[in-house]
């Protein structure tokens, strides 16, 4: 599936010479296993990025449809990645080759927990308890915030997108600012809790969780981090619609969607936001209405 060296060096050093202030350019190179051109969506299991991530199966967005036309399962393409600060996508896409799709195994492993068949909560259900561990490296039951509006999200440390799990930490960094700052939400001050759940709980340990909490300011009066057993997150997770898919071969490699979740004092759902178009200002406006 590699490309030629030359071609990529090539490759790397002409996207280089586009590159605008404040975006990073690499060099993608992998297999495309599904397209969905009404959504500007390609699926591809890529080789390491050097310097960004590791081999991965993810969907990127293209910002012109046009780079999908031709394009089929199967082909081996080599991609220019483009990073911003708020988002990433593929600037260009490059047919180098085909190759068979791999089968699935004749014996799969069972499927991973959060696509397990749980019925996702609706608005009004109460929301199941779960047993984690916080930042600090205590036992921490989600019981535990019963009494306070809660937002959940779920998330990686090591996600190496800026529109995934990193957009999910600065909107509650920006959440917990106004919640703290903000006189028009004077209600809510000192009420509302935030919580981010980790679904790697292999590589976020709590001293991992305690640094990344750190780092983005989180005030733990405000802002608290869980981990714990992987099965158990998931399970949790499931019932928010969070899918989360690690390789067999290497538990690095991990796809996931995107849910958050307000749940009221009484522990019962809300609203859950899918994806990652959600704002601050609209989360505190459903919490405003919830009192």
């Amino acid at each position: 599936m590699r490309v030629p060296t030359l071609f990529a060096v090539a490759i790397a050093l002409a996207a280089a010479c586009t590159a605008k202030p404040g975006q990073r350019v690499f060099t993608l190179q992998g297999q495309v296993l599904s397209i969905q051109p009404a959504k500007r969506l390609v699926e591809i299991k890529h080789e390491e990025i050097k310097g960004f991530m590791p081999a991965m199966t993810m969907p990127y967005e293209v910002r012109d449809a046009k780079l999908l036309d031709g394009l089929s399962p199967g082909d081996l393409v080599s991609a220019t990645l483009i990073v911003e600060s708020n988002g990433v996508y593929l600037g260009e896409i490059r047919r180098v080759g085909s190759a068979p799709l791999e089968s699935p195994p004749a014996d799969p492993a069972p499927a991973p927990a959060a696509r397990s068949g749980f019925e996702l909560l609706e608005p009004g259900e109460k929301v199941p308890d779960g047993h984690f561990v916080d930042e600090n490296g205590r036992k921490r039951a989600f019981a535990s915030f019963a009494g306070q509006p809660v937002v959940v999200t779920f998330i990686y440390t090591r996600c190496p997108l800026p529109a995934f799990c990193p957009l999910m930490d600065r909107h509650f960094a920006a959440l917990q600012h106004q919640l703290q700052t903000d006189p028009s939400l004077s209600a809510l001050h000192g009420r509302v809790h935030l919580v981010s759940v980790s679904f790697d709980p292999a590589a976020d340990t709590p001293a991992v969780l305690k640094t990344h909490a750190t780092m983005l300011g989180a005030d733990p009066r405000v802002w608290t981090f869980l981990t714990g057993d992987r099965d158990e997150i998931d399970r949790f997770g499931s019932r928010f619609g969070v899918q989360v898919a690690r390789a067999m071969a290497d538990q690095r490699d991990i796809t996931h969607n995107l849910r958050t979740a307000i749940i009221d004092a009484h522990g019962n759902l809300v609203k859950i936001y899918t994806g990652n178009e959600w704002t601050p200002d609209q989360v505190l406006s459903d919490l405003k209405s919830i009192g």
